[in-house]
C-alpha cells in the first residue's frame, strides 16, 4: 500500500496536496506580478476548504461510509494544519531568499515594521490552522456524520 492510498495517512496525503496547491498558487501570483493584490489571498481559502472536503470524503469512503464527528474534526484540522504548516515553512524559506519581498511587506503593510520572516510565516501558519478549524466545523455540518454512540 502506498502513501497516497493508505487510509491511515489521509491527513498527511491531503495536507501535502493543500500545501502543493498553495505553493503553486503563490508562485503563479508571484510570476504574473499579482502577488501584491491582497484580495487574491481569498483563493487560498478555496484551496484549503477543497482539500479538507476531499480528505473528509476520502475518510468516509475508506471507512465504509461512516464518519464519527470527532474523528472527522481531527482529520480535517490535521489536514489543514499539515497543509498550512508546510506552506508556512516554504514561505519562510522564500522570504529569507527573496529579501525584496519581505522589505515590500515591511514598507507597505500597516504593521509591517514589526514583521520579519519568522513572524510572517508564523502568522500564515496560525491563520491557516484556524481557518482550517472553522472550515472543518462548517463542512462537517454538510457531510453528515454518524450519530454519537450511546454507551
Amino acid at each position: 500500500m502506498s502513501f497516497f492510498t493508505d487510509p491511515k495517512r489521509i491527513p498527511e496525503n491531503y495536507g501535502l496536496r493543500i500545501a502543493g496547491g498553495l505553493i503553486a498558487y503563490f508562485l503563479i501570483m508571484k510570476i504574473t506580478g499579482l502577488a501584491h493584490h491582497v484580495e487574491l489571498r481569498l483563493f487560498n481559502l478555496v484551496i484549503l476548504v477543497g482539500g479538507i472536503y476531499l480528505s473528509l470524503r476520502k475518510f468516509k469512503e475508506t471507512h465504509e461510509d461512516h464518519i464519527n464527528y470527532f474523528r472527522a474534526l481531527i482529520t480535517g484540522v490535521t489536514t489543514a494544519a499539515i497543509g498550512t504548516l508546510v506552506f508556512a515553512v516554504f514561505l519562510f524559506g522564500y522570504m529569507k531568499v527573496d529579501t525584496e519581498m519581505m522589505q515590500s511587506i515591511i514598507d507597505n503593510e500597516p504593521m509591517g515594521r514589526y514583521l520579519n520572516p519568522y513572524m510572517a510565516a508564523f502568522i500564515v501558519a496560525l491563520e491557516g490552522v484556524f481557518s482550517g478549524l472553522l472550515a472543518t466545523f462548517i463542512l462537517l455540518n454538510f457531510l453528515g456524520t454518524d450519530e454519537p454512540t450511546q454507551g
